[in-house]
Formats: structure tokens, C-alpha cells, sequence
């Protein structure tokens, strides 16, 4: 066993993962193996008798009110219970400690260009079959997902906060410099385009909410960078710590504007047809799609420069991150090009 858990370790306390394993039905003689790759999150391999699971020790911290630990125990729950396979069976959580254990799956990562059509359909089957399920009584329970929108003002008003959190970043030298120039000088000009045509794009609707029932429950920060491809061929979808009820729309957005593992946007019509199918008005949601594609795109830029805040600083630190200036440094340059991409 790994008693191991104290402060300079970063390991969690023993007594909690022994408490998971005994409400899980596992043995309490455990071993953990820090893995690599958590970008928000400490995560480690855990091997007890013949299971293997994956235990999550969640980011929390006071400027930072996510629930990310309520987030994903609910919607993985609420997914396994109702038949979904194309994720990991949640096995125990306690909230307190910040811990919850997790099936482990074999698999390996999609590599950028790599993503084709058919790792896309079943990506959007996995979201169908959730919300096949969204009238269920347990449904209503769920949380709305992080920065959850509802209408284009909402959506406006989210990627605006993200822009004026970057407005005040410090003048600087060196790398830190260079992103506040980058937000003063291009992302900043390209926001307002973007905003002001978004609005006249909406004219009337701009304040007019999504209808209770056009809502769905969205992964949250879906993509191909939280999927595993497993020897068998079926996609397992991770990491729903932002997960919940939100518009479709925004679901669609970020799929396609996620960075690190991008999805091909030749299949943007096809997707948006998914995302539309089970909807009373479909042309609705394609609309808002074709809207609000610009202003996730301005959103993503901002993500990618997370890591000149505070918070993002912290989170990335918690999860293991040990070259701070380096990373800086390749999120600037990302940052750059995406902003050349929306010019």
C-alpha cells in the first residue's frame, strides 16, 4: 500500500482512498501511479488486488467556485445509470476530500490530424444517448454546466467577462509582455468586431432565451483531447467536470474550437444536423450555430491564455505542471494563430 499522502507529496490521504475502495467493494491494499497529462487535476493510476481504477483528486481553490468534482460525479452517474457505456464506470466520490475513483480504461489518445468522420459520429451518438435520457426525473437534479448560456446576450456577456479578465493583465517583460500587448492590440479590436456583429445578427432575438425544452445535457468541453481510443475501437469520453444542461449551440462551438486534438471543419454541417435532430424548431439551432461559431472562436483564445491568470497559474501548478515559462510561451504562440485565423 501507498501511505504516502503527505503535503510534499501531493498524494491523498490514505484513509480517504481507503474509504473509496471500501465503498466501492475493492480491497483497502492499494498502489497509486501519478500519471501525466491532468491539465486541471491530479490523477494517478490506482491498482488494488487484479482492478485497476483512476482515482481524481479535484482543483479547488477560492477563486475558482466550479464545482468540478459535483460536475462530473453527477453527469457520469447519471449517464452509466441510465445505460451509457461510452465512458468510465463511476465507482465512489467523496466530495469532502475531493476524490472520486473511476473505472480505468486501456486506451490511447487521438493524435491531431487524426480525428476522422467516424470518431465524430461517435462522439455525437454519445451525446445522443444522454440525452435520450434527459426526461428522466434524475435528469432535473443535474446542474446547468459550466458557463452555461441561454441566450446570445448570455453567450455575449461570457466571452466578454473572458476578455476583460485578459484586459487587465499587467504590463510586463518578457513573455507576460507579450500577452497583454496580444490582448491590448488583436484580441481585444477582434472581440468588438465580433461582438457588434453577433448582435446585429440577432437583432430581436439577442435577450430571447432558449425554451426549457431546446435545452440539453452537454459533456461540457467535449472533444477528442478528452477521449480515449481503446483497442475494441469505441471511443470512451472523459472529463465531464464542466458538464451539465446548456444550449446546444455551445456544445457545437466548442467541439469544433478546442485545440489541442481539432476536429475537421468539412464536417461542421454534419454535426450541426446531430446537434439539431431531436429538436422542435432544428433550423433554430442551426442558426445559433452559424452565430455563435465567431464568438467561441474568440472564446478559445481566451482559454488558451488562461495561463497568464491567476487561477489558471494555480490550477496548472496543482495538476503537476513543472515549466510554467515554457508553456506560457506555447500558449502565446497558439493564441496567435487562432487570432490570425479569426482576422
Amino acid at each position: 500500500m501507498n501511505a504516502s499522502a503527505g503535503p510534499e507529496t501531493g498524494d491523498p490521504p490514505a484513509e480517504a482512498v481507503r474509504g473509496l475502495l471500501r465503498s466501492a467493494g475493492w480491497s483497502e491494499d492499494y498502489r497509486l501511479v501519478r500519471l501525466e497529462g491532468g491539465a486541471n487535476n491530479r490523477v494517478y493510476r490506482l491498482e488494488s488486488g487484479a482492478r485497476s481504477g483512476l482515482l481524481k483528486r479535484y482543483f479547488r481553490h477560492a477563486g475558482d467556485a466550479r464545482d468540478r468534482l459535483g460536475a462530473e460525479w453527477g453527469f457520469s452517474s447519471f449517464a452509466w445509470r441510465h445505460g451509457v457505456r461510452a465512458l468510465p464506470e463511476p465507482l465512489a466520490a467523496n466530495a469532502g476530500a475531493g476524490l472520486a475513483l473511476y473505472a480505468f480504461v486501456e486506451g490511447r489518445k487521438l493524435l491531431p490530424g487524426e480525428v476522422a468522420a467516424e470518431h465524430v459520429r461517435q462522439a455525437w451518438r454519445f451525446y445522443a444517448d444522454v440525452n435520450v435520457h434527459r426526461v428522466q426525473p434524475d435528469a432535473a437534479a443535474l446542474s446547468e454546466a459550466s458557463e452555461a448560456c441561454f441566450s446570445v446576450d448570455q453567450h455575449l456577456h461570457t466571452v466578454e467577462r473572458r476578455v476583460e479578465r485578459l484586459r487587465a493583465l499587467e504590463p510586463a517583460s518578457g513573455v507576460n509582455g507579450e500577452a497583454a500587448a496580444l490582448v491590448r492590440e488583436a484580441l481585444a479590436p477582434a472581440w468588438e468586431r465580433v461582438a457588434a456583429g453577433a448582435r446585429r445578427a440577432a437583432k430581436g432575438e439577442l435577450a430571447e432565451e432558449l425554451r426549457p425544452d431546446g435545452r440539453r445535457l452537454s459533456p461540457s468541453d467535449f472533444g477528442f483531447h478528452n477521449a480515449l481510443l481503446p483497442a475494441d475501437g469505441r471511443l470512451r469520453f472523459l472529463d465531464f467536470e464542466y458538464a451539465g444542461w446548456d444550449d446546444p449551440a455551445k456544445t457545437v462551438c466548442d467541439f469544433f474550437c478546442q485545440v489541442a486534438v481539432p476536429v475537421p471543419f468539412g464536417l461542421w454541417d454534419e454535426v450541426v444536423r446531430a446537434a439539431a435532430r431531436d429538436q422542435a424548431a432544428p433550423e433554430h439551432v442551426v442558426r445559433r450555430c452559424q452565430r455563435l461559431l465567431p464568438v467561441y472562436r474568440v472564446k478559445w483564445v481566451c482559454i488558451v491564455l488562461n495561463e497568464f491568470l491567476a487561477v489558471g497559474a494555480r490550477r496548472r501548478a496543482f495538476a503537476g505542471e513543472s515549466d510554467g515559462e515554457a508553456r506560457k510561451q506555447l500558449q502565446l504562440e497558439k493564441a496567435r494563430r487562432l487570432l490570425a485565423e479569426i482576422l
